[in-house]
């Protein structure tokens, strides 16, 4: 079963058990999935799944951001258990070990020695980290395990 499908499971249980946060967070979350899927023309993969429910994950965190700045707790607490359904759907990020040795794996495989190489090298890591990780922290371990 993939990503897409086990949200929708997920969201025909929270109507059932009457879970209004559960129910409105994965609505929303489905939405912006097929959203993108009419205007690409295409099914999306878990990968694709992934991206869009890390863009929802960035949005409540500048949301809650917002509503500290604004001094408004139930906001902030509306968007924390919003986030909490989201993540629960994104896969374990990986530690600073688990990306080195990645990112050694995908240095190895170009034959890189010189920071100039680098954009080979994400070329090849960033599919492999499938949103365990960022761009920018995989960036950064390049540069660094390079310089």
């Amino acid at each position: 079963m993939g990503l897409k499908e086990q949200i929708q499971n997920d969201l025909k249980s929270a109507m059932r058990e009457n879970d209004e946060v559960r129910k409105r967070t994965l609505r929303m979350a489905l939405s912006a999935i097929r959203f993108f899927e009419i205007e690409k023309g295409v099914e999306l993969d878990d990968g694709a799944v992934i991206n869009i429910l890390q863009k929802e994950v960035k949005a409540r965190n500048e949301a809650i951001s917002d509503a500290q700045r604004a001094n408004r707790p139930d906001l902030v607490q509306e968007n924390q258990q919003e986030l909490a359904i989201l993540e629960a759907y994104l896969p374990k990020l990986l530690s600073e070990s688990e990306l080195e040795t990645l990112a050694r794996q995908a240095i190895a495989e170009v034959g890189a020695s010189s920071i100039q190489q680098m954009g080979q090298v994400m070329k090849l890591l960033i599919p492999r980290l499938q949103g365990r990780a960022g761009g920018e922290q995989a960036s950064q371990m390049v540069r660094k395990l390079l310089s």
